[in-house]
C-alpha cells in the first residue's frame, strides 16, 4: 500500500485494522469456554469460588499459614485442584473436611458454591461435638465479673504451686 492510498483510506474511513472487534470477541469467548471446561483450577481460586474465604488474598494467606490441607498435606496456593480431592479447611473454631465434586474459578451465589463440595460425615459429627463442648464449657466455667484482687491472686498462685 502506498502512502497516498493509506492516507486516502484513513481519511475516507475505508481503513480496516488487521483484526476486528467481532473476531476479538469470538476469541475471548472461546478462551473463557476453555477455562470453564478445565479439569483443574488453583486451590486459592477454588476456595474463593466455594465461598470459604471472602477474597483470594485471604485464601492465599490461609493456605500459606497452614490452615488448609490438601489431601492431608500442607500445600501452596497455586496447587491444581481436581475432582475427588480432599481439602481440610480451618475457619475459627471449626475445621471442615470437604471432598471436591465440582470445579469453578469464578465466584457466584452461595447456592452454587455449595454444589462444589460435599462435607464428610466425620467432619460434620466432629464439628457438632465441638460446638456442644464449647457451649457446655461456657456454662460450667462462667467468666467472673471482676479481676481477682491481690489476696485472691496469692491464693490462686498457692493453689497452682501445690499441684
Amino acid at each position: 500500500m502506498t502512502w497516498h492510498n493509506w492516507r486516502k483510506n484513513r481519511i475516507y474511513g475505508t481503513f480496516r485494522p488487521h483484526f476486528s472487534l467481532v473476531n476479538f470477541g469470538l476469541f475471548m469467548a472461546a478462551k473463557q469456554q476453555q477455562n470453564s471446561e478445565a479439569t483443574t483450577t488453583r486451590l486459592d481460586k477454588w476456595l474463593w469460588a466455594a465461598r470459604f474465604y471472602k477474597t483470594r488474598a485471604i485464601a492465599k494467606q490461609m493456605i500459606d499459614g497452614g490452615k488448609v490441607f490438601y489431601n492431608g498435606q500442607r500445600t501452596k496456593s497455586g496447587k491444581a485442584v481436581s475432582l475427588g480431592d480432599t481439602i481440610r479447611v480451618r475457619q475459627g473454631f471449626d475445621e471442615k473436611e470437604v471432598i471436591v465434586i465440582a470445579l469453578a474459578d469464578k465466584r457466584r451465589d452461595a447456592t452454587f458454591a455449595q454444589t462444589l463440595y460435599r462435607e464428610t460425615e466425620a467432619s460434620m459429627e466432629t464439628r457438632e461435638r465441638n460446638t456442644i463442648a464449647r457451649k457446655q464449657g461456657a456454662f460450667f466455667s462462667p467468666a467472673t465479673e471482676t479481676k481477682p484482687d491481690k489476696k485472691q491472686r496469692r491464693q490462686i498462685r498457692q493453689f497452682k504451686e501445690r499441684i
